[in-house]
């Protein structure tokens, strides 16, 4: 991924109002992401719990997606659906996002099982392991991992009616 900035960030938000993208907290620390190992930008919102973001660059543009989860939920080793990550003890929500349009103001969403850090490409690339627990042991090429996440990600972002 292209390193990005905080007004590339907040204009690339799709599924919540302008003045939401306005106001939503943005990483500090842009400058020192590891930009050549992501796939996506994913954070979460410290200030409240249960809030996370995405960027995710498609074709030609990025996009946003304000997503939302449990806290202190489900606390059995579960596997994210994006880099196929097993985390013991909470380390995967169900994460869920508002759609685009009419629908989206009507309430409807979509949701799937993602890394509660949303480090997903770290994951993939193995230059982050989850804490404690057995994992499975996934041998797939680096490529071929890299190219699931991506595939994954743009997948759940273009259910969203982007």
């Amino acid at each position: 991924m292209d390193p990005i900035t905080e007004r590339d960030i907040r204009s690339s938000f799709v599924n919540c109002s302008k003045g939401d993208a306005k106001r939503l907290p943005v990483p500090q620390d842009l400058d020192d992401r590891p930009w050549d190992d992501l796939d996506f930008l994913g954070w979460t919102d410290p200030s409240f719990p249960g809030r996370g973001y995405v960027v995710v660059p498609q074709d030609d543009r990025l996009v946003g997606v304000a997503l939302r989860h449990e806290v202190g939920g489900f606390r059995k080793s579960q596997m994210c659906t994006i880099c196929l990550t097993t985390h013991p003890s909470g380390g995967v929500s169900l994460m869920v996002a508002r759609k685009t349009g009419e629908s989206g103001r009507r309430g409807n969403t979509v949701g799937t099982y993602i890394c509660q850090d949303l480090a997903c490409s770290l994951y993939a690339r193995r230059k982050k392991t989850p804490s404690l627990g057995r994992q499975f042991r996934d041998d797939t090429p680096l490529d071929e991992r890299i190219e699931r996440v991506r595939s994954n990600i743009d997948t759940f972002v273009s259910r969203l009616g982007t």
